[in-house]
């Protein structure tokens, strides 16, 4: 069988959806590559291939024949490269305002009607003047374009940068062929400060994107480059994060953050889990309590045996989600993508009948080249380009910091026409933690001895009683405890065996009790009965009634016995339930509801839920959830509260808005600004300032998502 390998590529040229589509198709077509993902917010290309026949030279050879810039990912030097490439744009658009500054001091007769009371000496004076200014500055200053608009050209293909290369240079040749002439007016104004906007559009949109996808960027930061590693002697060394391995044991100081998952085995401080939960409050960690990679140490010194290298824990899941939900394309951003793919030859098709039209009816070479210049710029896809994925990761970015992760960015789409949900219960409505029910039946005595024996096992229902006698000092005579596996725990007391277990350990009655429970016997006195239940989700039932009242449809789906099922639909307020429901039988009321025509969310936690989930129109998972089911949601929230799901759906709605708005923004300005462009009606330097509006304009209603109450 032949072997997969894949290489991860920093391409720093890409701008725009029509680019994404340009290399994606590209390695696409080499023999062997079975995956091509370009991510526009972090400028790399994930490629996987089958077999030998290809290696990493020949893929980053293929995406240099495309025109762009290829290198191997590094993280620090990826993000180096991305610095730099900022204070370029940053200097360039710095060059290209103090020269606009100065130019349109020059240029202020002219725009007030003064230049034909000029003499012709004065004027031409003025023009050089300007045109000493902005040549430097549209050779220095549009180097960016250039650069890029060379390496499409090499590659024999045609890319945004082209047309606005072209009109850049061209507008400012036309200018000093006028002044030759001693011609009236002349564009050098218009050159520089065209630069000036489509400079400030490239440095917005580079600025735009991380923030926007921020939430993503700073879980990078988070994780820890250096761990104190203890040796068998004590010792403890500084190594890489990244060479820890299960088994080993760290130091976290306080201050610090955890280098990779694990379980702490001595020490006991605050942590900061909002990582993990999305609450703000601190928890407390003692020996035992599992800690996640990431999270930072407050108060104490922590020495924590890991469970996971870095690269396998929660946080680098993380990461990989976010990257993996911005690299899915939803079907709004593949129509941008189709839409981007057919700009270039358009714009030069549109710009040339522009030109012979204009000489066919009789006028100037000069008027038909400005107004073939004013089409170039003008019909910058820019603002088509941004409009679709500026959505998508602001929206992905604000739920993050919610604490809620979109795995795949058609989700968003698909959830915001969802009129029915149907919550799985347990694990999901509930918090899969089983609390002691019966509390107020059992002596503190009979507690806390229950406790000492509960505090030697990982069991579920053990680690309840103990929660439960937190307060209680436990007996400290307890000797000998073990456990039976499926039996229960044995200790002696003053010579009394005790056991906390199954009415068959314990020789309790034979008599039904609702639910799960334990029984305590100390040597031959009756056994006492411990029951348990699962609680809900603390804000479950205001979830469940604003739900209900949004208009939209609530069902109970559970495999669990009728009577528990009707209390907790009692408790919610769930008109619709369905109780002991096959795993195999989950999916076929999904496909029920939605043949009936309802859009489905399926909510679920546990293995039997995976098949569901896959097949409701959209899907969630707790973060407490199987593998399995994880795998199979669309969306993943962590904490232990059920707002998230509320939350998601209400920004997926206001992501769909705001996803058709920008389309409407970015396919009106084109229908009205290329035929005003085309009927001479728009300057250059008119063409600039509206092109790069537009594609502000749709970045900031983008944005307002960040802002918006959810």
């Amino acid at each position: 069988m032949a072997s997969t390998r894949s290489l991860e590529l920093v391409v720093p040229g890409m701008h725009c959806a029509g680019c994404i589509g340009k290399v994606e198709r590209g390695l696409k077509a080499l023999p062997g590559v079975t995956t091509a993902r370009a991510n526009l917010s972090t400028k790399r290309v994930t490629v996987a291939w089958d077999g030998d026949g290809l290696d990493q030279g020949r893929v980053v050879d293929a995406v240099r024949q495309l025109g762009f810039e290829a290198t191997p990912f590094q993280a620090g030097a990826a993000r180096e490269r991305q610095r730099e490439e900022l204070r370029e744009l940053v200097r360039a658009l710095a060059v290209a305002a103090f020269a606009s500054m100065n130019i349109m001091l020059l240029a202020v007769a002219v725009w007030a009607g003064l230049a034909e009371d000029m003499d012709v000496a004065t004027r031409t004076m003025f023009y050089w003047i300007q045109a000493i200014i902005a040549i430097p500055t549209v050779a220095y200053s549009g180097r960016p374009f250039y650069r890029s608009a060379l390496r499409a050209l090499r590659a024999k293909s045609l890319n945004m940068d082209v047309p606005i290369s072209l009109a850049v240079i061209l507008t400012p040749l036309v200018s000093v062929m006028e002044v030759i002439r001693e011609e009236e007016h002349a564009y050098f104004d218009g050159a520089v400060m065209l630069l000036f906007f489509l400079l400030i559009g490239r440095v917005l949109e580079r600025v735009v994107r991380t923030e926007a996808w921020g939430a993503a960027e700073n879980l990078l930061s988070l994780q820890a480059t250096e761990a104190q590693l203890m040796e068998a002697d004590g010792r403890v060394r500084s190594v890489p994060a990244a060479e820890l391995a299960a088994g080993m044991t760290v130091l976290v100081a306080a201050g610090a953050r955890v280098p990779a998952d694990g379980t702490v085995a001595e020490g006991s401080s605050d942590i900061d889990l909002s990582l993990v939960t999305g609450e703000s409050v601190p928890e407390t960690a003692g020996v035992g309590t599992h800690v996640y990679a990431g999270t930072l140490n407050l108060t104490g010194p922590l020495t924590v045996t890991v469970t996971a290298r870095p690269e396998d824990s929660l946080l680098a899941d993380l990461i990989r989600l976010m990257e993996a939900a911005e690299q899915n394309r939803s079907r709004y951003v593949q129509v941008a993508d189709r839409l981007s793919r057919i700009y270039a030859p358009a714009v030069h098709i549109l710009a040339a009948v522009t030109f012979t039209g204009w000489l066919l009816l009789g006028q100037g070479w000069h008027d038909a080249l400005m107004a073939a210049v004013a089409v170039l710029i003008i019909t910058c896809p820019c603002a088509l380009g941004l409009a679709m994925p500026v959505v998508q990761v602001t929206a992905i970015g604000r739920l993050l910091k919610m604490g809620i992760v979109v795995k795949a960015a058609d989700a968003l789409e698909r959830l915001s026409s969802v009129d029915t949900l149907v919550f799985d219960k347990t694990g999901t409505l509930t918090v899969g933690q089983p609390a002691l029910a019966n509390r107020a039946d059992i002596p503190d005595a009979q507690l806390a001895l229950a406790a000492a024996l509960a505090r030697a096992s990982r069991h579920p229902l053990s680690r309840a009683v103990v929660v439960a006698a937190a307060s209680l000092p436990l007996p400290a005579a307890l000797a000998d405890v073990r456990e039976q596996p499926g039996f229960g725990l044995e200790g002696q007391l003053d010579g009394q065996t005790v056991r906390l277990g199954s009415a068959d350990w314990t020789g309790a009655p034979d008599t039904p009790v609702d639910g799960p429970h334990l029984w305590l016997r100390l040597g031959d006195a009756a056994p006492l009965l411990f029951t348990f239940h699962d609680r809900l989700r603390e804000d479950a039932r205001e979830v469940f009634a604003r739900l209900k009242a949004s208009g939209r449809e609530v069902i109970l789906l559970s495999g669990d016995r009728s009577a528990v099922v009707a209390q907790a639909a009692a408790e919610l307020g769930v008109d619709r339930w369905l109780a002991e429901v096959k795993p195999a039988d989950k999916a076929g009321v999904i496909a029920r509801l939605s043949a009936e025509g309802h859009r489905v969310l399926m909510v679920g936690d546990g293995l039997n839920d995976a098949p569901a989930l896959k097949a409701a129109q959209g899907s969630m998972s707790p973060a407490s959830a199987a593998d399995i089911a994880q795998r199979a949601a669309d969306v993943v929230f962590q904490g232990a509260k059920l707002r998230p799901v509320e939350v998601t759906l209400s920004m997926a709605r206001a992501a769909h808005r705001r996803a058709i708005e920008n389309f409407g923004l970015a396919i009106g300005y084109n229908v009205i600004a290329v035929p005003l462009a085309m009927l001479g009606h728009v300057t250059p330097l008119i063409a600039a300032i509206a092109m790069s509006s537009s594609s502000i304009i749709v970045v900031i209603n983008a944005l307002g998502l960040k802002w918006r109450r959810l």
